[in-house]
Parts: structure tokens; sequence; C-alpha cells
């Protein structure tokens, strides 16, 4: 039963922390100035690291399957 609860714990910390560290965050739609219309979306959560962003070369955005084209510096 120990042993059980050990790997449960184990078990949810790694999963907090994969989580955490793929996090996204949602986009509301909005209307521009010109009346265009911009879907809502999602991106990965703001923070100073260019390397992690979908659209940096290398990552991928699973929300629209693109592979990521920009130079990250």
């Amino acid at each position: 039963m120990k042993k059980i609860t050990v790997i449960g714990i184990v078990s949810l910390l790694t999963i907090s922390l994969f989580s955490s560290a793929f996090a996204s965050t949602r986009v509301s739609g909005y209307t521009k100035k010109n009346g265009t219309y911009v879907a809502p979306s999602y991106r990965s959560s703001p923070n100073k690291n260019k390397l992690d962003n979908y659209s940096s070369k290398g990552n991928y955005n699973p929300y629209s399957g693109k592979v990521g084209t920009k130079r990250a510096y």
C-alpha cells in the first residue's frame, strides 16, 4: 500500500511539472479597427524565453498543426 501511495505522489508531481512547462493561454477573438474578425486561438504562455514559442523554429503548435518557422533570436 505504501508503494502505491509513493508511486501516485510521484506521478502527480511529474504530471504537474510537465503540464506547467508546456502551458498555453487562450486568446479571445476580437474585431480589428478595419472590421476584420480575428478568431480565438491559443498561444504559449508568456515568458521571457523565445525558444519555447509555438512560432519558433523547431517547435510545433498542437492546436493548429503548424511547425514554427521564425528564428528565436
